[in-house]
């Protein structure tokens, strides 16, 4: 049984961070239910493969950034939370946002991303 935290860990650093795309199709299987909804403040898109080409989108338009985690997810219920940060490597982030998801039956279904500001 996969945890809501690992499903919350594998979106952000296994998919969104992952410039490998085989690798980051791989995740997508293990924690996306096939016709995953995710929501952003730009558009919804449906599907893996559009999910995919998101994640590969927002990855070619950053060379050197990366994705992590800004603190621990939090759960209630089938849904999880997860600030992240997103910037050069090593250095302070550029663009800082949350992650909030559904699950049923081990899989994301639902994905909401939230850019936070100060």
């Amino acid at each position: 049984m996969t945890t809501i935290e690992q499903l919350m860990q594998a979106n952000l650093l296994e998919v969104f961070n992952e410039r490998d795309a085989t690798r980051r199709r791989a995740a997508m299987t293990r924690t996306y239910a096939s016709d995953v909804r995710f929501t952003d403040p730009d558009e919804v898109v449906v599907g893996h493969e559009a999910v995919d080409t998101k994640a590969q989108k927002i990855l070619d338009e950053a060379p050197g950034f990366v994705f992590t985690p800004a603190g621990p997810t939090r759960i209630a219920g089938e849904l999880g939370y997860l600030e992240w940060n997103f910037g050069p490597e090593g250095q302070p982030p550029v663009v800082r946002g949350a992650d909030i998801a559904l699950v049923a039956n081990d899989k994301i279904t639902n994905i909401y991303t939230l850019l936070l500001t100060d």
